[in-house]
């Protein structure tokens, strides 16, 4: 039985000792217990410590024992070598290399290498050495010594310390420096401890527990950062949710006011109709002392009376326009060429129960005054009287229901009855339908003049009231009834138009708008012109974006209406241009 001096492990045979030594020892990296050369080969070790080191050993008697080269067979070269080798290893690995390759390399890197010049230079004699003897494998015999050398006491490459002995230096290192080597030693006895999170070995518990820690705390810190990231985030996304919020809402809040707003221009508010108002408005007369409570009561009683028969009361209603008009351009207005006049009207104005929103309704009322003085409207309008506005709400709505225009009539909802709903030229064209007179609309859609002025529709009103022929008087009064004109928020009535003698042209219009005070002194024997301002509307005057007229042509039979009814259902108006 053979036993390695290294590792003390025992073999059978020489070959298995050789084996052994190739695989267990030689294969591990090879480190100078002197000057700590590694990266070479077992020979060039060999070589080195012989070359360099050999003042630096203590020889017992100068050598403890001198092997003289001998001339012999191949088997005791053999036996010389693997002898040699095994003493030489043993002196090599007595110092570091009997530890694990990592645990070599990091005690070079912890350690500074004081001889890296030299050991090139010893790395190159060491190759030529080498070079020179395979150069002499024909010799039959090996020339030259081997020497068993014996080292200094071993030094421990951590702390210093020197043991007499190999194995005591290795028991040393293993016990009092395991927790520096990076793979625990299976001699050790001590305890040794893994790191549940990285795996890293150490030999004492309160080690390990403090390194468990920094693990933790690392931890601890990245989360709190990912903590920080997903705060600041999340209050990022909550305060632009909130801002996209606070939009949507002051979008829809200007939404809803600006509906309401629309609603209570038109008088779809739901806050009452033309009783509601009319009761209101006197109250507010009443608490201001502008009107007695006697007064209050009194025109609340025939304002009762004439919703109950559908009738205007006539209190707004101005008559005798026409006739006044025709004395002052006879005997006056020297700067007028030619006028011509429509059929007789009266004039209505708005009361405290429509006031802002019932101009519609009173121009229906001034139409139908001249149509009822008209004879050739007698068959149609057989034993009518001029309606109070809930009434004419309530002949709209008995038009829709008849099936004309049902696009506006879903527009307002199917109702007009309690409301202070405006109406416009679509509405009086569908009412007088439904009464069975002829009427059109034509729509002024854009301007067709200088600085948005429309000479088209001052010359359309002028064909139209001197279509019945050439006179040659200076005022013409015509058959003809006055004309509905429609423009954005407010409508008025057209009684004729005049011409001056520098072919210009005026037309002459009733405002609802307009008190009765006013309209009184146009009664008066000596009218002035002053008066007369505020009928006159010239070009200038007119310059709203679009225009409609509603113009009555005559009566219309039974099946003309139905035909016209069904044509309501796809309303188209005449535009011009």
């Amino acid at each position: 039985m053979l036993s390695c001096d290294i590792c003390g492990e025992t073999v059978t045979s020489e070959p298995d000792m050789k084996a052994h030594l190739l695989i267990v020892h030689m294969e591990n990296e090879i480190i100078c217990p002197f000057c700590k050369l590694s990266g070479v080969n077992y020979d060039e070790m060999c070589f080195h410590i012989e070359t360099t080191h050999f003042e630096q050993n203590t020889l017992e008697g100068n050598f403890e024992r001198i092997n003289t080269v001998q001339y012999g067979t191949s088997d005791n070269k053999k036996d010389n070598t693997l002898q040699c080798g095994t003493e030489v290893n043993s002196s090599i690995h007595s110092g570091c290399a009997s530890h694990p390759k990592n645990s070599a390399q990091s005690l070079i890197k912890d350690s500074t290498l004081k001889h890296e010049a030299f050991y090139s230079e010893n790395l190159t004699e060491s190759r030529k050495f080498l070079t020179s003897r395979e150069k002499q494998s024909d010799l039959t015999e090996i020339k030259g010594s081997i020497y068993e050398t014996t080292y200094s006491p071993p030094e421990c490459p951590f702390c210093g310390k020197i043991e007499e002995h190999r194995e005591d230096m290795e028991t040393h290192v293993k016990t009092k420096h395991a927790n520096l080597l990076d793979i625990p030693l299976e001699d050790c006895d001590q305890p040794l401890y893994d790191c549940p999170i990285c795996g890293l070995i150490c030999t004492n518990y309160h080690i390990l527990q403090e390194h468990v820690d920094l693990h933790l705390e690392e931890n601890s810190f990245q989360q709190g950062m990912d903590r920080v990231q997903c705060s600041g985030d999340l209050q990022l996304a909550q305060q632009l949710q909130q801002e996209e919020d606070r939009k949507r809402s002051e979008e829809s809040r200007r939404e809803i006011e600006e509906f309401q707003k629309l609603q209570r221009q038109y008088g779809l508010d739901n806050s009452g109709g033309y009783k509601q108002q009319q009761l209101r408005n006197m109250e507010i007369e009443v608490n201001r002392g502008r009107m007695p409570p006697s007064e209050f009561h009194r025109r609340k009683a025939d304002m009762m009376e004439s919703l109950a028969i559908g009738i205007d009361d006539g209190k707004t209603k101005t008559s005798g326009i026409i006739e006044a008009l025709h004395r002052y351009y006879q005997n006056a207005a020297t700067d007028v060429r030619r006028v011509w006049l429509s059929s007789v009207v009266d004039h209505f104005h708005s009361s405290l129960g429509d006031k802002g929103w019932g101009c519609g309704y009173r121009n229906f009322q001034m139409l139908l005054s001249s149509l009822l003085q008209n004879d050739a409207y007698n068959d149609c309008l057989k034993g009518m009287s001029i309606p109070c506005i809930p009434k004419i709400q309530s002949m709209i709505e008995d038009a829709w229901k008849e099936g004309f225009d049902p696009q506006g009539a879903s527009q307002l909802n199917n109702r007009l009855q309690g409301t202070k709903a405006w109406i416009g030229a679509c509405e009086i064209y569908i009412l007088l339908t439904s009464l069975r007179v002829k009427c059109h609309i034509v729509d002024f859609h854009k301007s067709t003049g200088p600085l948005g002025t429309h000479p088209c529709l001052f010359e359309w009103i002028l064909n139209y009231y001197s279509s019945e022929g050439e006179v040659s008087s200076k005022v013409v009064c015509t058959s003809k009834p006055p004309i509905y004109l429609q423009h954005q928020g407010h409508s008025r009535t057209v009684i004729g138009i005049e011409e001056k003698r520098n072919r210009t042209l005026c037309l002459l219009i009733l405002d609802p708008g307009c008190p009765s005070r006013e309209m009184q002194k146009l009664l008066k024997q000596d009218v002035e012109a002053s008066s007369l301002k505020q009928l006159r509307k010239s070009m200038g005057n007119l310059k709203h974006k679009q225009y409609q007229i509603v113009a009555v042509e005559g009566a219309l039979s039974p099946v003309e209406k139905v035909a016209r009814r069904q044509a309501s259902q796809v309303f188209t108006a005449e535009k011009i241009p």
